[in-house]
């Protein structure tokens, strides 16, 4: 039965999340700190994802540019994935490998941060990205899932990750926005006040 299933897929989804509070609740906010750390240094934060992902990342630096609950300033965030003329341009003339670093490259800065999301940890364009924000001595915070793939292994101790505990592409999203929700408002919170 259709009912019976979206049942399921919502005790999935509520049992993933318990368990990402226990094991997430301590880098969300070291991500968030750090966060609010480079944004008074003057610095801004980048992101990238494929997919959904990139819809992600795209949330998370709307949230920051514009607002999130509560009206402030807008924060310098950049998601990578909205310029389709860079994108192409990059995939076509380089590689698609190539579309975020590309752009970390050139428009990164030691001061700034990297916010990058895939839920494999094995998505050639993130590997990439992560590498090149490293180039430029730029911490990297990483929302993945699984066993954190690629993107998991070059994180170093300067770096972040939010690992959901779930092999669920599905599971591994809903926690994602839910992160990304949790880093706007514990970012709100540390410039604004409660």
């Amino acid at each position: 039965m259709l009912s019976e299933q979206v049942r399921h897929a919502f005790a999935a989804s509520i049992e993933t999340k318990q368990l990402a509070a226990e094991r997430l609740a301590v880098p969300i906010a070291a991500a968030a700190e750090l966060i609010v750390q480079r944004l008074l240094q003057g610095g801004k934060i980048l992101s990238c994802g494929n997919g959904g992902s990139a819809a992600d990342a795209q949330h998370f630096s709307s949230e920051l540019l514009n607002r999130f609950e509560r009206d402030r300033p807008g924060l310098p965030a950049l998601a990578l994935t909205t310029d389709s003329s860079t994108l192409t341009s990059v995939a076509n003339d380089l590689a698609y490998a190539e579309v975020f670093a590309r752009q970390i490259q050139a428009l990164g800065h030691p001061g700034d941060l990297l916010l990058a999301i895939s839920t494999s940890g094995n998505s050639p364009s993130i590997v990439r990205a992560i590498e090149a924000a490293h180039d430029l001595d730029m911490p990297v915070i990483a929302l993945s899932g699984r066993d954190g793939g690629q993107a998991g292994a070059l994180l170093s101790g300067h770096d972040i990750e939010i690992r959901v505990p779930s092999e669920r592409t599905a599971r591994i999203q809903e926690v994602h926005l839910l992160a990304i929700h949790c880093l706007c408002e514990l970012t709100d919170s540390q410039l604004l006040g409660e």
